[in-house]
């Protein structure tokens, strides 16, 4: 028969102290001593000018010596453009990761000196220089030298149009009938509103509306999550699109009563909301110009249900600016080019590239929108 020897507590104890100051995790710890700066190389030209029929023909090809970061890692690399040599507002163009060159063509360099604040059609300087980290964290980030060269942008148009088209509307149901605008937000270009005069003759049917992207094309469109049928006049909700968030088509927006409504949709968020508006102590014009350097004096429309709402149809512009002139002798203007809201005597609206353009004016709100037909 065996024997089992006795084992007291502290040897017990000390076996685990031993266990826990011997069992220590040796996972090594990863770092990186103090990065060197990427050195980006000299160009070999001064000027490009662009050419907006050739946009994906190869414009720019940078090299640069890579940064050291003490290990052997991927290091990533951000090319960055300015419109000065401090990168006050710096714009990313693009992104490698492990290499230390990038060619970039025409169109990316276009739409970079356009997002950098250059205007097109004028010689402008831009900047350039890479900016090296690590990791998807941008961690441990240091910029190169910087080089410039002066470009000559053509007009890259940014930004996205939304037309109302419904028995609520001017419009009705046709979808290449005039379409009013919605009007964009200068500072978010994902947010855009409304404000007119909705109808409605009267029935569950009636005082309803979409959205389309385009004059003369049912989608893509957007209305609201439930289905027709289920689409119950409401002052807030979520919007859905076809073919953005399904492939059938949307419910509809709606109103209730015939009146004034403020209409606000994100294209960000996909939320709207829409509520009655107060026309009370509102100046009602009989006529509206515009005028300024960009064109000649012409008059504006008012849509027939609503005499707020002013437009001119593809009027032709030419760089240069102009305002909204009353009847009153009132001037509107704005600082923002394409949409923005004007105010009674503010600085002329500037319009930065020539073609013809649809000009529409709230008076009620002072928010305008140049939508050019062919950029």
């Amino acid at each position: 028969m065996k024997k089992f020897k006795n084992i007291s507590v502290f040897s017990i104890i000390g076996l685990v102290l031993l266990c826990l100051s011997s069992c220590e995790d040796t996972t090594d710890i990863y770092s990186v001593s103090e990065p060197s700066s990427p050195i980006l190389a000299d160009l070999n030209f001064s000027q490009i000018e662009l050419d907006a029929n050739n946009t994906n023909n190869p414009a720019l090809s940078l090299n640069w010596v890579e940064s050291n970061y003490g290990q052997q890692t991927a290091i990533n690399y951000a090319v960055q453009f300015a419109n000065d040599d401090a990168f006050t507002t710096p714009v990313t163009a693009s992104t490698v990761t492990g290499r230390n060159n990038l060619t970039l063509s025409t169109s990316e360099i276009n739409a970079a000196a356009g997002s950098a604040g250059l205007d097109p059609f004028t010689w402008g300087t831009l900047y350039a220089r890479v900016v090296a980290s690590l990791g998807s964290q941008s961690s441990e980030s240091i910029a190169s030298n910087t080089v410039q060269f002066d470009v000559y942008p053509y007009y890259n148009y940014v930004f996205d149009d939304y037309y109302l088209v419904g028995n609520g509307t001017s419009a009705g149901w046709n979808n290449n009938a005039n379409n009013p605008p919605l009007f964009r937000d200068a500072a978010n270009q994902n947010l855009y509103y409304y404000t007119g005069y909705f109808t409605t003759p009267g029935g569950f049917d009636e005082g309803r509306f979409k959205i389309l992207e385009s004059r003369g094309l049912w989608q893509p469109q957007w209305g609201v999550t439930p289905n027709e049928g289920d689409d119950v006049p409401a002052t807030a909700g979520d919007i859905a699109g076809n073919p953005t968030t399904q492939s059938g088509d949307p419910g509809r927006f709606g109103v209730e009563t015939a009146g004034y409504y403020q209409f606000s949709i994100d294209f960000s968020t996909k939320k709207y909301t829409l509520t009655p508006y107060s026309t009370t102590g509102a100046t009602s014009f009989s006529s509206i110009e515009v005028q300024g350097s960009s064109t000649t004096t012409t008059a504006l429309t008012a849509l027939a249900i609503d005499t707020h709402m002013w437009y001119a149809a593809a009027l032709h512009l030419t760089p240069g600016d102009l305002t909204f002139v009353t009847n009153t002798g009132s001037a509107w203007g704005g600082s923002t080019g394409f949409s923005g809201v004007a105010t009674d005597g503010g600085e002329s609206i500037p319009v930065i590239v020539e073609d013809d353009y649809d000009v529409w004016f709230n008076d009620l709100t002072g928010r305008y929108i140049l939508v050019p037909l062919n950029l």
